[in-house]
């Protein structure tokens, strides 16, 4: 079945190929043309085929042209001509699909013909491989051809400075890793300036060893995590002085609705037992964060009801069905005030501040491609999920490797010794091996019995990615044994004899200089020294006289023995490590060594294996006897596809989850970016206004009863907590008991005090100011709502022993939870303009200068890090229509601080300094009432 699907997703390949060569021909038919272009005539087409794309002309006309601009720019640069199969490979990239090409074809010369076809447009192209060393080389080696064209070309390094990001993915052509990539993007998303960002967009990508990147990188998301705020101490603290405040005189609570604030005089004695001058003079709002939540720790939240402590642990307890909530915790800080209250341990968390799949950053690009000599066993993958079909491109020479069929041991001692035996042999006769593990510990064991048996021979883990690909490169000498992990090396070719200018390296080294110096660096005393020009030469000449020697002995030898001493759970790790051998028409030679004990065969091969197993007991076969039959190979096989599936459900799984988030990121993202590129917010303030105080009279104050049974204290309340003023008259505003007229009366009043901020602080001031409090709200809000939803994925899976399906549930309490963060974000957003004041120095910048606006130092009388719209914060993982959500917001109320011009004589008056005016109050009581 799977063959005959396969059969129809590759349908018309073959039409498919003959337009590849079609255009093969064109472009070789070109090549004269450009081979009697002098360099600067070569150069100058960059700027010609920019100027046709300009006038209209499309990618698909221009490509011929391009691909023999790139060829020839690559003859002159490196000394290599792409082949035609590596222009068919090209095309394919261009095309926007997989480019499925035999270890040694050349992937990496094959991308600069998509790359810089693509970047004539202008959009940018990212070229993405698999760790630092190989996205250095190959912006190095590559980009000679590049910048032979005119193009320029950037690096993204782990650890590099936003200073040198910005540059390189201002090129032409970008090399970097995916993790960088996608960490960047993610990066460039919790920015407060817009020139802080480095990336310019998502045009196209070409993806090195896709399947590695796309798919077994792409079980686990990118997370930028932060650690959660170490505030134990404080914790503790707060919950310490809260058993001697007495209901309605250190504090106001209202139990149906769950919203509790302190009074003026209860916080006046919370601040006195704690030592603290004025909770509210903290910037970051933790302190008024650590009040209100200890507040409602204390007298809202009750032991054994609503949750219990087990082991020194606090549990939630579902309010609708009694049971424990595994793994569930509130959030905003008030589950480490209960555990604080409780005296148990204050667990802190890291918290996840941004977070993307691989699947959903690469899905951003409006062009995706890649390449690697192994895709044909995912394709199904590959199309569902990145809508990338894998076109096998025919190799540049027939391959006459020889595969042999498994052998497969009893036990997995006789395996190991048998690899040993066939290993000592071949070194013995000169022929090169690589050997390939699953695991390090694998390669460890192997590594003791060769040891043992006194073969010299390099162990490789992909520790070092650099080391590793100098030893891989190598591993094609006589006489070489090489173990490695069986990924271990991707991106480095093994030749035959040896790689020249790896060994005129090696040469170098011997002779006392540092190949990695050019002259004119500077070397400390007894340091290696830089070779000339000449030495490098000379050795690189010495170099390939003795590859060209030993490459001859190898091929009478067979070529290259590759040993697999375990099969991979997936059949395209196992064709990665075959490929290594037998390229470019090399001869070459594979063998498996299998035990009926590998894991793969316990886990999964069923009860093929266990007659197999039996079989050889009930025949007294010797251990050290392999057998070799088609019915173990089929068994293998199945086995693969088993665990392939499964790899792929776990990794659609994560998609699916992550694409519930994906649609909210979007939605946050996009809007902070608009707000970074300039968005005005000024024009949504008058909405914004009128739908927070229409929702708030609605609740309270029923058209359908009379003023006399409105709840005009919560409104009253709730307008305290927006503004930190109590001036409003609401006697006037309910006299005709219409909640419409009361509603225009509040919103009327809150346009006068915006307005205020406007006349005292300019209309350019409180432009900047709006544009950066909604980004923090932003941030500070989607984080939370980050973790809301990790929590609630870490324990969705549930629900499925209710018979419910966990994503189905996942979807809607996301959902749920977006639609209260977007809806009460706006809210917070205009409390927070509403509250916060601007300290004003003496001397005004001038706001033509390239100065911030806000020269001096923000107060929030109730920063957003505390704002709420709900009387209880949000339980994390729970439905949001299971918690109590009042539309209210209880802060506790605080007086302005008190700013004048500098000549005032209250000017920066502390509020529980005395008044200036000699009565004798502290200022809070007096002129800073």
């Amino acid at each position: 079945m799977a063959g005959f699907l396969s059969k129809i997703l590759t349908f018309g390949e073959g039409k498919q190929m003959k337009g590849y060569r079609s255009a093969v021909e064109k472009i070789n038919s070109l090549e004269p043309t450009f081979e009697a272009m002098t360099d600067a005539e070569l150069l100058a087409q960059t700027a010609a085929y920019k100027q046709r794309l300009e006038n209209g002309e499309s990618l698909d006309k221009l490509l011929p042209e391009a691909f023999a601009t790139t060829r020839e720019a690559s003859k002159r640069t490196l000394g290599l001509r792409h082949f035609d199969v590596q222009l068919i490979g090209g095309m394919a990239l261009n095309e926007g699909q997989i480019a499925e090409m035999k270890t040694g074809e050349g992937k990496t010369l094959v991308s600069t013909l998509a790359g810089y076809l693509n970047a004539l447009t202008g959009g940018n192209v990212h070229v993405v491989t698999v760790n630092d060393y190989l996205a250095k080389r190959d912006s190095e080696q590559m980009g000679r051809v590049y910048r032979a064209l005119g193009m320029k070309v950037g690096l993204i390094q782990n650890g590099q400075s936003n200073a040198a990001k910005k540059p390189a993915y201002e090129a032409d052509v970008t090399y970097g890793t995916n993790s960088e990539f996608g960490f960047d993007y993610l990066r460039d998303n919790m920015v407060t300036r817009a020139e802080a960002r480095v990336q310019r967009g998502h045009s196209f990508a070409i993806v090195d060893e896709v399947d590695s990147i796309l798919i077994d990188e792409a079980r686990t998301p990118l997370i930028i995590s932060g650690a959660g705020t170490q505030a134990a101490d404080m914790y503790n603290k707060f919950a310490r002085v809260m058993p001697g405040l007495k209901r309605d005189e250190d504090y106001d609570m209202d139990e149906a609705k769950k919203t509790i604030t302190a009074t003026e005089s209860g916080l006046e004695k919370i601040e006195a037992m704690l030592g603290i001058d004025d909770i509210y003079a903290d910037p970051s709002g933790q302190l008024a964060n650590h009040l209100q939540q200890a507040l409602k720790a204390q007298f809202l939240f009750h032991r054994n009801v609503d949750y219990i402590v087990t082991d020194g642990e606090v549990k939630i307890v579902d309010e609708f069905t009694g049971r424990i909530m595994e793994g569930r915790r509130w959030s905003e800080g008030l589950h480490q005030a209960v555990e604080a209250k409780e005296h148990v341990l204050i667990r802190e968390e890291n918290q996840t501040l941004a977070t993307i799949t691989l699947q959903n950053y690469f899905r951003l690009y409006d062009k995706l491609s890649g390449m690697t000599g192994t895709a044909m066993t995912e394709d199904a993958e590959f199309r569902q999920i990145y809508k990338l079909p894998v076109v096998a491109v025919p190799p540049n020479k027939p391959v006459i490797r020889k595969d042999e069929n498994d052998l497969v041991y009893r036990t997995v001692d006789a395996k190991f010794n048998a690899v040993a035996d066939d290993v000592a042999a071949r070194h013995e006769a000169g022929q090169p091996c690589l050997i390939g593990t699953v695991s390090i510990e694998s390669s460890e064991r192997l590594s003791r019995l060769l040891d043992k048996r006194g073969i010299r021979h390099e162990t490789l883990n992909a520790k070092n990615h650099e080391r590793e690909a100098h030893i891989v490169a190598q591993a094609g000498r006589v006489g070489a044994v090489t173990i490695a992990t069986n990924m271990a090396g991707r991106g480095t070719d093994i030749l035959l004899g040896g790689n020249p200018e790896v060994m005129a390296d090696d040469v170098l080294r011997q002779r006392g200089f540092d190949p990695d110096l050019v002259p004119g660096d500077e070397v400390e005393e007894g340091q290696p020294v830089p070779p000339s020009a000449e030495d490098r030469a000379r050795a690189l000449e010495e170099a390939k006289a003795t590859c060209a020697e030993e490459h001859q002995q190898v091929l009478d030898l067979g070529g290259l023995c590759v040993i697999g001493t375990e099969r991979h759970e997936s059949r395209r790790i196992d064709n990665q490590l075959r490929g290594r051998s037998g390229r470019q028409g090399d001869p070459g030679v594979t063998q498996f060594y299998l035990s009926l004990e590998d894991d793969l065969m316990r886990l999964f091969g069923g009860d093929k294996m266990d007659s197999i197993s039996r079989m050889m007991e009930k025949t007294d076969m010797p251990d050290d006897m392999p057998i070799q039959a088609g019915m173990v190979s089929k068994a293998i096989e199945g086995a693969q596809r088993q665990v392939e599936t499964m790899h792929f459900a776990a990794r659609k799984n994560v998609l699916e989850y992550d694409d519930v988030m994906n649609l909210q990121r979007g939605a946050i993202y996009g809007e902070r970016n608009a707000i970074l590129d300039g968005k005005d917010m000024e024009e949504r303030i008058p909405g914004i206004m009128a739908d927070a105080v229409e929702a708030v009279v609605a609740e309270n104050c029923p058209a359908k009863l009379p003023s006399d049974d409105w709840d005009v204290k919560a409104v009253a309340m709730w307008l305290m907590s927006m503004t930190g003023r109590e001036d409003f008259d609401f006697d006037a505003a309910v006299e005709n008991d219409d909640p419409n007229e009361l509603a225009d009366g509040i919103v009327e009043y809150l346009e006068g005090l915006l307005q205020e901020k406007v006349d005292s602080l300019g209309e350019p001031v409180l432009k900047t100011l709006e544009s950066q409090v909604m980004l923090r709200i932003i941030d500070t809000r989607w984080m939370a709502h980050l973790q809301e939803m990790d929590y609630l994925k870490a324990g969705i899976g549930l629900r499925a022993f209710g018979q419910r399906d966990p994503l189905v549930e996942y979807k809607n309490e996301a959902y749920n939870a977006f639609s209260n963060l977007t809806a009460s974000m706006y809210e917070d957003y205009l409390r927070t303009l509403l509250r916060l004041q601007v300290a004003v120095s003496a001397n005004k910048p001038d706001l033509g200068e390239e100065k911030s606006p806000l020269q001096g130092k923000l107060k929030y009388s109730n920063p957003e890090q505390n704002l709420q719209s709900t009387g209880v914060a949000p339980v994390t993982g729970r439905a949001p229509q299971s918690v109590a959500t009042p539309p209210l917001k209880q802060a506790p109320v605080k007086p302005q601080t008190y700013v004048k011009d500098a000549d005032d004589p209250f000017a920066n008056v502390g509020r529980n300094d005395p008044c200036p005016c000699g009565s004798g109050k502290k200022f809070k009581k007096c002129h800073g009432a």
